[in-house]
C-alpha cells in the first residue's frame, strides 16, 4: 500500500497543538528508614548533652550473718555525660515572576512545587548525614558546625577487617572517624559475631541496615529459609523492614537503606536513637531585589545515640 501524492498529513501540517501530559514523573527515593525508625525531640542548644550509666558487673555476693559493715564501703561510680552537636542543612531556589505567571504542565505553582521537591532532597540528605563517618565538630564563624554519624559513633560492637581498620576513638563526643579496612564478604558469622557482641554489653538491636548489596548477601546467607520469617506482630513496628532475620538473640529486621555507607551494617536499637531538633523544618521567603522570588529551606538538628553499647557495626564489607 502506497500513500497518494496529494494526501495532506501530520508531517505536512502546521498549527498541531503540542501534547504536553500533566504527569510528571520523579523514581527518586525518598524512604529514610532510620529517621523513621527513631525518636525526635527539641533542643535548646547547638551543642546538646545526656547521660549513661551502667550497672557492676555481676560477682558473687554471700555474706556471713550478722556481718558488720564496718568503714568500708564501694566507690560510687559517677555517670557518664555526653554530647553532641546539630548540623545546619539548607536548599534554595530562585523562580522569576514570569515563569510563575505563566501556564505550566503538572503544577499550578511553581514556587509550591519546588517547595516540595527540596523538602523531599533535604529529607534524604539528612538520612545521610545521620549515617556518616562525619566527626562531632563545634565549627566557627568560617566553617560549618557538624554532627558525628552513627559510623563515627560505633566504637564497641565493631567487627572489622584485620587489614588497616581503626575503630574511633573518642571520650564524650564522637569526635573522631573510623579508618576503614580492607575489604570482605558479609557472612553469616560476621552477622552472629555481631549480634554476641551487642548482647555480652547488654543490648539487643531489632534492626540491621544495610545497602542494597549486602541486602542481598543477607537474603544468601546458608540455611535463610529457616532462620527468616514474613513481617508480622512485633517486627511490623520497624519502619522499611523486608526480611527478619532469627538470631540467638532476638529477632532482626534487615532493613535496606540507600542513604547509609554501602560498606557498612549497622546494627541498630531503634529506642536508643533520637534526633535532637534546634530549628525545624522552615521555608523562608528572602528580600526581593528583582523581578524574581528567593526562597531558602533551613533544618537544623543532630544524632542523639543514647548509649553507643546498644549499637553494633559489621565493617569493611564488600559493595559488589
Amino acid at each position: 500500500m502506497a500513500q497518494f501524492t496529494t494526501t495532506f498529513s501530520s508531517y505536512d501540517a502546521l498549527g498541531i497543538r503540542e501534547e504536553l501530559s500533566d504527569l510528571i514523573s520523579n523514581i527518586s527515593p525518598t524512604d529514610t528508614p532510620f529517621q523513621s525508625n527513631i525518636g525526635s525531640e527539641p533542643t535548646g542548644n547547638t551543642f546538646f548533652e545526656w547521660q549513661n550509666d551502667a550497672l557492676a558487673a555481676a560477682a558473687a555476693n554471700a555474706q556471713i550473718e550478722g556481718d558488720d559493715q564496718g568503714n568500708t564501703y564501694t566507690t560510687v561510680t559517677a555517670t557518664t555525660r555526653l554530647g553532641n552537636y546539630t548540623q545546619i542543612l539548607s536548599k534554595d531556589f530562585l523562580i522569576s515572576g514570569t515563569e510563575q505567571a505563566l501556564n505550566k504542565a503538572g503544577r499550578a505553582d511553581e514556587r509550591g512545587y519546588q517547595a516540595a521537591k527540596k523538602a523531599k532532597e533535604m529529607k534524604r540528605d539528612f538520612e545521610l548525614t545521620l549515617f556518616a563517618n562525619t566527626a562531632a565538630a563545634a565549627g566557627s564563624d568560617t566553617v560549618a558546625r557538624a554532627s558525628g554519624g552513627l559510623t563515627a559513633w560505633s566504637k564497641t560492637n565493631v567487627d572489622s577487617s584485620n587489614t588497616n581498620s581503626v575503630d574511633p576513638v573518642w571520650t564524650s563526643a564522637p569526635t573522631g572517624t573510623r579508618s576503614d579496612g580492607v575489604q570482605r564478604a558479609f557472612t553469616e558469622t560476621i552477622l552472629k559475631a555481631v549480634m554476641k557482641l551487642c548482647y555480652d554489653a547488654g543490648s539487643e538491636p531489632s534492626m540491621l541496615s544495610v545497602g542494597s548489596f549486602n541486602k542481598q548477601e543477607v537474603s544468601a546467607f546458608a540455611g535463610i529459609a529457616a532462620l527468616r520469617s514474613d513481617v508480622g506482630g512485633a517486627a511490623a513496628t520497624i519502619v522499611g523492614v523486608a526480611d527478619v532475620y532469627k538470631s540467638d538473640f532476638g529477632d532482626l529486621a534487615i532493613t535496606p537503606n540507600r542513604f547509609q555507607r554501602a560498606r557498612d551494617g549497622h546494627f541498630i536499637s531503634p529506642e536508643l536513637a533520637r534526633i535532637r531538633v534546634a530549628r525545624p523544618h522552615e521555608i523562608h521567603e528572602m528580600g526581593k531585589t528583582g523581578d524574581a522570588d528567593k526562597f531558602l529551606m533551613t533544618f537544623e538538628a543532630g544524632l542523639q545515640i543514647d548509649n553507643e553499647g546498644g549499637f553494633g557495626l559489621a565493617a569493611d564489607l564488600n559493595t559488589s
